[in-house]
């Protein structure tokens, strides 16, 4: 645990109340950043002596001097809405007068089929199969790292997403070409497992409501991550020595060298690729509402983006340019 936790009874209390409520590291990790970036901003004053003013004065210093992203102030503001209401019992009125990040009305970065051809022929392993996924199936990242061996149905080729954005379940296409690929990696995988196994470890992490309902299911294969870490290391929450899932970073870093390789002219990360499952499928004539519940969007809205991205290519208007050139 971190050394400011430790130090500060505050901080542990809010610790508690995330993990009895069995939140996942990465926002136990978040929630703790924005309360102590408000507790600083106010010059280390104790949240129990401030409300919505002193919130509300934050939130805008982050929009007006620190430029953020409408979505990371949303996030701020969740996690003190979480610290008020569940640590401090006093949960917030409304908050007058803030400054509001806007949000950019940008369009996603989308790549031909070519360009992802070239992309994916720069990644190997892992990599490329994590790649194949968000690209062949429309999988986020954290989606595609978190799978199990048992959200794979090669007969019915499926994936089964768990838990997803939004704690959502849903089910996606798995493409044909990829199955032979994942069954080759999935053997190497369980060599892996049983030797872990052998050495007393190969109990994997599972939800707390999964490891109270299935309490033997931690060893069993079908349990286990898809794509394991190369390494066992410790739980920082429980202290157990396991192998957790690949590191997200590792992806990022994978996909964005094979993007320089590709030498592509666009900004492309490991989203690009789910941005560009999305585009082909409407390019493709897949109906909108399939397209939405492929990708898990709540909002039929996120996934009318991907038609304004279609409308504005180079078919969608054709250029007078080409008349007076040719006329001339």
């Amino acid at each position: 645990m971190d050394e400011s936790v430790k130090k500060s009874p505050f901080l542990q209390a809010v610790v508690n109340q995330i993990r009895v409520r069995h939140y996942s590291r990465r926002t136990e990790d978040t929630y703790l950043h924005w309360i102590r970036r408000f507790i600083f901003f106010h010059n280390k004053r104790h949240p129990s002596e401030m409300g919505e003013r002193e919130v509300g004065q934050f939130l805008s210093d982050l929009a007006v001097r620190r430029n953020i992203a409408a979505n990371t102030q949303n996030i701020a503001l969740n996690a003190l809405v979480f610290m008020y209401r569940h640590v401090l019992d006093r949960p917030l009125n409304e908050i007058h007068g803030v400054v509001r990040a806007k949000k950019p009305q940008r369009l996603p970065v989308v790549l031909t089929q070519k360009e992802v051809a070239k992309v994916l022929v720069n990644l190997k392993g892992p990599y490329w199969l994590i790649a194949c996924l968000q690209y062949g199936s429309g999988l986020r990242l954290i989606e595609s790292v978190r799978l199990r061996v048992l959200d794979l149905d090669f007969d019915r080729r499926a994936i089964y997403v768990r838990n997803g954005k939004g704690g959502k379940d849903r089910v996606v296409t798995l493409a044909d070409a990829i199955i032979t690929p994942l069954q080759r990696h999935l053997e190497i995988v369980r060599t892996l497992h049983e030797r872990d196994l052998a050495d007393g470890f190969g109990a994997v992490y599972l939800p707390h409501a999964l490891a109270k309902k299935y309490p033997n299911a931690e060893g069993e294969w079908k349990w286990q991550y898809v794509f394991p870490a190369s390494q066992r290391s410790i739980d920082p929450r429980s202290g157990i020595k396991r192998r957790h899932h690949l590191d997200e970073s590792c992806i990022r870093k994978a996909v964005t060298g094979a993007v320089r390789e590709a030498k592509l002219n666009k900004k492309a990360s490991c989203h690009t690729l789910r941005h560009s499952f999305a585009t082909h499928l409407l390019e493709r004539g897949q109906d909108i509402r399939t397209v939405q519940e492929q990708l898990g969007h709540k909002d039929i809205r996120t996934t009318q983006i991907y038609t304004h991205v279609i409308q504005r290519g180079g078919s969608a208007v054709r250029s007078p340019l080409g008349d007076i050139l040719s006329s001339g």
